[in-house]
């Protein structure tokens, strides 16, 4: 299992040499998505062979991973029950809220997400995100869902663990045995990662907001140009952060997250559930299929909740 490192390049040289802008135009507020093109779809559609449909979110309910301190669990709340209505014929209904982070359990972050340097991808300005919301890159802007092949890569099976240790560091060799296991699965352009670390099942064995927050394994900044090389067009893990925390750079914080949302525009999905279809995959040895994750059409959000799908 690797071990935390104590040093890697500096995340803007990185973000530099791995980036995106003016890639898909100077206007463009998509960032990586665009890999997905229509013949990518189609060919993803045709790994449906079997109609088994796997639900990849977590319950947008109050026992979720948030302690209650940066983001809460969300909030359901009651406006109608049907008690004490009076209406013709004995008609009842039932009508509901929810208030919650955008961000409080399976999510996008958007590319408005993290910025730094006063600049967001594509080189917008960092002002356009405001108590207005996102001007510029927001969640609307992958309106047309996020779908594709998806791939997924178990790295705490290859490291035959329930659930890797918070602060392991994810490399690209681990990326390539994981891959190599799995009967040599290959991560291509237009492609949507998703990489298991079993933090899903440490929350659902300990029942720890506390402890799932606290730090986490995660992927190491190097496997943003493993990313890059291969064109991904986005990422998702079970873990809430996509990177490893503590991070390998104690002077920086989530240098992965602005890399891949800053630089390379490529959308990171987090806390999604893997377990089923891990298990589904190990025993039919197929381990790519059809994902799609489209967020809600929130305008100028920066982030959006999901219920991501896996179908084989």
């Amino acid at each position: 299992m690797t071990g935390q490192q104590t040093t890697v390049e500096d995340f803007r040289a990185t973000g530099e040499r791995l980036r995106n802008w003016g890639r898909w135009g100077t206007e463009d507020e998509r960032g990586a998505t665009n890999l997905i093109t229509p013949q990518a779809l189609v060919a993803a559609a045709g790994l449906v062979r079997k109609g088994a449909v796997f639900d990849l979110g977590i319950p947008f309910d109050r026992d979720g991973p948030q302690p209650g301190t940066h983001r809460i669990n969300p909030i359901h709340l009651m406006s109608e029950t049907g008690d004490q209505q009076l209406f013709s014929g004995g008609f009842r209904y039932a009508d509901d809220y929810i208030f919650m982070p955008l961000q409080c359990a399976s999510q996008w972050d958007s590319l408005a997400h993290v910025y730094y340097d006063d600049q967001m991808y594509n080189g917008f300005a960092g002002r356009d995100v405001s108590v207005k919301g996102a001007a510029r890159c927001a969640i609307d802007k992958q309106a047309k869902g996020i779908a594709g092949r998806g791939v997924l890569l178990d790295v705490a099976a290859l490291h035959g663990v329930d659930w890797l240790p918070a602060g392991t560091v994810i490399t690209p060799d681990d990326l390539d045995e994981a891959a190599r296991r799995q009967g040599g699965v290959s991560v291509g352009p237009g492609d949507i990662l998703l990489f298991r670390t079993g933090w899903r099942r440490k929350f659902l064995t300990e029942r720890d907001p506390a402890a799932f927050m606290a730090g986490e394994p995660g992927l190491g900044q190097d496997c943003c140009a493993w990313l890059r090389e291969r064109d991904v067009a986005a990422v998702c893990s079970d873990n809430w952060a996509i990177e490893v925390l503590p991070g390998e750079n104690p002077d920086v914080f989530l240098n992965v997250h602005m890399i891949l949302l800053r630089d390379m525009g490529v959308p990171l999905g987090e806390m999604l559930d893997f377990e089923e279809l891990a298990a589904d995959c190990a025993q039919d040895g197929v381990w790519d299929f059809l994902f799609v994750a489209p967020p809600l059409k929130i305008s100028r959000a920066v982030a959006s909740p999901i219920n991501p799908l896996a179908i084989k």
